[in-house]
């Protein structure tokens, strides 16, 4: 099947493939300190180059053209840059291997001139992710021949369980995190839904759990990834068990799941200027009092009842005497601000007080 590759389909598929090997290398070396801006911006490489693959495999040149001349830079073809593929590629559709692909582009252009440590415990998912979904596409358009996971294997880990020490010391690492960096992750995460956060293939999550066995026939593979399979409902309870079964003990958090309107407006204020423009704000004391003002999801300040709120959206906090705003009405403030027009519309009352 790959025989048949015209060579300049092979030469991009070779070049993704051998970039992504070389990601995986540089991220699973212990010394390494340039651990998650390596990985991700090689990635971004092998990504552009199976991406330009899948496009001249399919007979679609993937350059930039002005009229009917293709645009040149320095003698050489403009190619589509990963953005541009990604919106090519996919079209109108936004699977979570597109949301995947679109968290790491942005991030690529604010890492790769800073070694950050920080960040590798924090994005881990979506790194594994990136690699899982890139060996899905290279399998599905080029075959076998070049699939990556007969030159993989499982990173050795070095601890089993964290003591206090190694977790006070993790704690630490990650506090050196940079503030854009931090409040970008943030930002991109809140302004997806649930269903698509938790998907594999936007962030892939596994427990390694310890493989027992009763005879070393049963051990032949000392580590397994399971995948959730819903035609199997009584293995997939069984794994449920275990998981409940070694997960330490929690202690109640209030609030769980609520939200400040500082971070409703980190995850709703990138999508107003996506549609209404780069320069329009979205922020906690004038846009969210404007929005929850003319959503009527909580009362002014200062109202005699201030319980009185659609439990939907918004929530009394006695003790503390403010409100805390839920998921449903990020998504829901989300959604109608992808509106033409909505993003003015609710500015035009006026101003209800307290955020």
């Amino acid at each position: 099947m790959s025989k048949g590759l015209p060579r300049e389909v092979r030469a991009h598929v070779e070049k993704a493939r051998e970039s992504a090997l070389l990601a995986v290398e540089v991220y699973n070396k212990p010394a390494t300190a340039f651990r998650s801006g390596g990985y991700v911006t090689l990635m971004m490489v092998a990504w552009t180059a199976l991406l330009h693959a899948v496009f001249l495999k399919q007979k679609v040149k993937p350059y930039y053209r002005r009229g009917r001349r293709y645009e040149r830079v320095d003698g050489d073809y403009k190619t589509w840059e990963l953005r541009e593929c990604v919106r090519q590629y996919f079209g109108p559709e936004n699977p979570p291997e597109r949301k995947n692909l679109e968290f790491f582009i942005p991030l690529r252009n604010k890492i790769e001139h800073r070694s950050m440590p920080a960040l590798d415990e924090t994005i881990f998912g979506e790194c594994q992710a990136l690699l899982f979904n890139f060996e899905d596409l290279l399998f599905r358009e080029f075959g076998a021949r070049y699939a990556l996971c007969e030159s993989l294997a499982i990173a050795l880990q070095f601890s089993r369980v964290m003591d206090d020490a190694q977790l006070k010391a993790l704690r630490r690492q990650r506090a050196g995190l940079a503030p854009d960096v931090e409040a970008y992750v943030t930002r991109y995460r809140s302004s997806l839904n649930a269903d698509l956060v938790n998907d594999l293939r936007f962030s892939y999550k596994v427990f390694l759990v310890p493989k027992l066995a009763n005879n070393p026939g049963q051990a032949d593979v000392a580590v397994e990834f399971v995948r959730y399979d819903p035609g199997k409902p009584e293995e997939m309870e069984q794994y449920s068990k275990l998981v409940a079964l070694i997960k330490p003990s929690q202690v109640p958090v209030a609030n769980a799941d609520r939200f400040k309107p500082a971070a409703i407006c980190a995850a709703v204020e990138p999508v107003v200027q996506e549609v209404v423009g780069p320069e329009y704000r979205f922020t906690p004391s004038y846009h969210h009092a404007k929005a929850h003002q003319y959503y009527g999801v909580r009362p002014p300040a200062g109202d005699a009842n201030p319980s009185r709120t659609n439990p939907t959206y918004c929530l009394y906090d006695e003790p503390h005497r403010d409100y805390v705003y839920t998921r449903a009405w990020r998504d829901f403030l989300i959604e109608e601000m992808k509106k033409p027009g909505q993003y003015h519309e609710i500015l035009k009352g006026g101003p209800s007080g307290s955020s």
